[in-house]
């Protein structure tokens, strides 16, 4: 899970497919499996199968970074609200789905408020 920064509710309409798209290349680039995603407005969750040559640590540079460049250079409003060219928070969230099943984890993520349904990666407007 990773947050925008200011936590600001920007990743809607077109922005948030774009980051949608994004995340999808890169994953598909680095053969990382995206079990079930979800974009908020403020933020991304990712349930993912990673391969053990990747470090979590990689697999977020590597997401946050590509969907930062390409969003703050395609989207004038967002290098306004952004200004330091950092569209996410410094921090992110990962886990293991050792102490939980990967349906659980997966259910969490599916349920909540989902305004398009896309296979396995979801949108909220």
């Amino acid at each position: 899970m990773f947050i925008t920064r200011y936590r600001k509710r920007v990743l809607r309409g077109d922005v948030g497919k774009e980051v949608r798209s994004l995340i999808r290349e890169v994953c598909r680039t680095h053969d990382i499996e995206i079990v079930q995603g979800h974009v908020r407005p403020d933020h991304v969750h990712l349930l993912l199968d990673v391969p053990p040559c990747l470090s979590p640590s990689r697999v977020m540079q590597l997401v946050k970074g590509k969907s930062s460049h390409h969003l703050l250079q395609d989207h004038r409003r967002l290098r306004r609200e952004f200004w330091g060219r950092h569209l996410w928070t410094r921090g992110y969230f990962v886990a293991t789905t050792g102490n939980v099943s990967e349906e659980m984890v997966a259910r969490y993520i599916e349920t909540q408020d989902v305004t398009q349904r896309d296979d396995q990666f979801n949108l909220t407007e």
